[in-house]
């Protein structure tokens, strides 16, 4: 395998799927100042009224089954 912070190769699997300690604190860094980041969409009331009718009616649906 390779760590996907510094690319090189390890067996040792203590750490998985970073090599060491160190990658994997690199990488706990990175989430947390932001480095990685999704994409977020903003919705408006149409698909906030969406989103809570189909939750409603998949909850139903499963109080049903």
């Amino acid at each position: 395998m390779k760590c996907p912070i510094c690319k090189k190769e390890f067996s040792d699997m203590k750490y998985r799927p970073f090599c060491s300690k160190r990658c994997a604190d690199i990488d706990l860094g990175n989430w947390l100042n932001g480095s990685y980041a999704f994409p977020a969409e903003e919705l408006d009331d149409e698909d906030i009224k969406e989103l809570n009718e189909a939750m409603e009616k998949k909850l139903y649906d499963t109080e049903e089954s």
